[in-house]
């Protein structure tokens, strides 16, 4: 199985593509390598698009934009790993149980910079692409099947790493974002 089938069947059938990308052991690096890093370049260079539609945007606006959105989500990733891995040490005892968190975040925020890259495209806010950062949590919970999670802890979770999913690139950005002229 191909990583971009994986993206795809985890984004229509959650509960499916974890056990699909369970089933496919594709390494972490790989992901990153050939999925994750590709779409942040994707995102960086997507933050140009609204100058087509607006003339008033300077292009140094766009580029420290698509430097701060990269770097917002470069950043989220090993932030919420680090977090999360903290919060949940059951989860990186192993290498297995490691991979799995990892592949979890990883999936996780390659539908919200796919999401980001259809925002920036659009010539305004389009609102619905935002509300379909509401999916997220849906995701995430059909994916704490697959993780070594205690039953009893499952709801917390799932809550916790939405929180960090949606709210951690959001904070970023808005710091980073303070830095734009």
């Amino acid at each position: 199985m191909s990583i971009w089938h994986n993206i795809f069947c985890v984004i229509t059938s959650p509960r499916y593509g974890w056990e699909l990308i369970n089933e496919s052991n594709i390494p972490v690096g790989k992901v990153m390598r050939s999925a994750y890093l590709p779409l942040l370049v994707v995102l960086g260079f997507s933050c140009f698009v609204p100058m087509i539609y607006d003339s008033t945007i300077p292009f140094s606006k766009s580029l420290m934009t698509g430097i701060v959105m990269f770097s917002t989500y470069f950043i989220s990733y090993y932030m919420i790993v680090y977090l999360l891995g903290g919060a949940y040490p059951e989860l990186v005892k192993t290498e297995g149980g490691r991979a799995r968190l990892n592949d979890y975040i990883l999936y996780n925020l390659i539908f919200l910079v796919m999401l980001m890259i259809l925002r920036n495209l659009l010539p305004s806010d389009f609102t619905p692409v935002l509300f379909l950062m509401l999916y997220l949590p849906w995701m995430a919970f059909r994916g704490t099947g697959n993780l070594f999670v205690r039953k009893d802890k499952v709801n917390r979770f799932a809550v916790i790493s939405s929180v960090l999913l949606l709210g951690l690139p959001l904070l970023l950005e808005f710091v980073l974002g303070l830095f734009v002229i």
